[in-house]
């Protein structure tokens, strides 16, 4: 179905006025497509080529070793030390957490966040500056490197939209940095190409939701790559407000879907339910649930069934507890047990146990 209008120009808040029409979209079809875009479905031969795929809007890894967990829901073959393939690289991505991303995609989720005021990028490349020239070429803990160069060591991390700044985090202790040349991309492109990443990812999308995600500011900036990008955007509506999708996702959004997978085990800061707002009414519509996914603290794991979260889990070693929102079928637990026990865990070697409250 089409209706309403679409824009010219958008405002702070991501609309504009209206002069086509918009494209309609459900509920299932929005779903459908994330989890299709997002490999979560059917699993992905191993590979770089997979990898980069299953990263290409980044993989959180606040938590330690939720990138591994996230790549292991979407590429077959994933060991407890994927994430040190050379094909990915470790940095502070958006909102200044811990990603893991391609290496290829460095600059997207590096000069891409680059601020746009000159104070914010005054302070981004003078400390980047610093840094490089202290390190010299060497690898430290961001605490020593921190404490010698006389600033707060969770403050390097606002070198790194400069692109000149990696580190490897392994879940223990502070991350260790080091400093690598500045890629040769425009920082503009590079942001246009996160915009667009998002849009593909997350859509539909709006500019607000993409600032907030990317962890840019001001929140015009966000608007101002969607203006960039708008020749590429189709206007749509959704059951929790108008957006945007990327024009040549039109066809995937209007396909028929194939058959969900029977469970995955999402991590805390899965892409798949990275969202805020409205999104979040979207993916699980329940209050009472949404509160139970997204807490004031650290998240839970989320558990997928048949393309619809139906509860939360977490792990203590080889414990996994799952919440469910509703009773599960025999089957339904058979899948849930069979994903927890082929999960990647680096220092496991018994078998993972799981235990239910529903």
């Amino acid at each position: 179905m089409i209706t309403g209008t679409s824009p010219e120009s958008f405002s702070a808040e991501g609309t504009r006025d209206v002069t086509t029409a918009r494209l309609e979209l459900t509920r299932e079809q929005i779903l459908t497509y994330r989890r299709s875009v997002g490999a979560l479905d059917e699993r992905l031969p191993p590979g770089p080529e997979s990898l980069r795929r299953a990263a290409w809007a980044g993989l959180q890894d606040s938590m330690p070793r939720a990138a591994v967990l996230s790549i292991h829901a979407r590429v077959h073959g994933t060991g407890p030390d994927t994430w040190e393939d050379p094909s990915l690289v470790q940095l502070w991505g958006p909102r200044f957490s811990a990603y893991v991303v391609a290496a290829s995609d460095h600059a997207v989720f590096s000069l891409g966040r680059l601020p746009d005021d000159a104070p914010g990028r005054r302070r981004a490349e003078d400390l980047a500056g610093r840094l490089h020239a202290f390190l010299d070429g060497r690898k430290m803990s961001c605490s020593e490197a921190g404490h010698a160069l006389r600033v707060h060591p969770n403050s390097l991390r606002y070198a790194a939209p400069t692109g000149t700044v990696l580190i490897r985090w392994d879940g223990a202790r502070q991350p260790n940095v080091w400093t690598v040349p500045p890629p040769d991309v425009d920082p503009r492109d590079a942001r246009l190409e996160l915009a667009s990443r998002y849009v593909h990812a997350f859509g539909p999308a709006t500019p607000a939701a993409f600032a907030q995600w990317a962890g840019i500011r001001p929140r015009a900036a966000g608007r101002d790559a969607f203006d960039a990008l708008n020749a590429s955007l189709t206007p749509v509506r959704t059951p929790v407000g108008d957006a945007w999708i990327m024009t040549s996702d039109e066809p995937t959004y209007r396909a028929p879907g194939g058959p969900a997978a029977s469970a995955r085990l999402l991590p805390s800061g899965d892409a798949y339910f990275l969202l805020r707002g409205a999104d979040r009414e979207l993916l699980v519509p329940d209050s009472d649930h949404r509160r139970q996914l997204w807490t004031p603290r650290v998240w839970p794991g989320a558990v997928l069934v048949e393309g619809e979260i139906v509860g939360t889990w977490r792990r203590a070693q080889t414990d996994v507890k799952v919440e469910s929102w509703r009773r599960l079928s025999p089957a339904e637990r058979e899948a849930i047990e069979a994903e927890a026990a082929s999960m990647p865990l680096p220092g496991i070697r018994q078998g993972v146990r799981v235990s239910w409250d529903d």
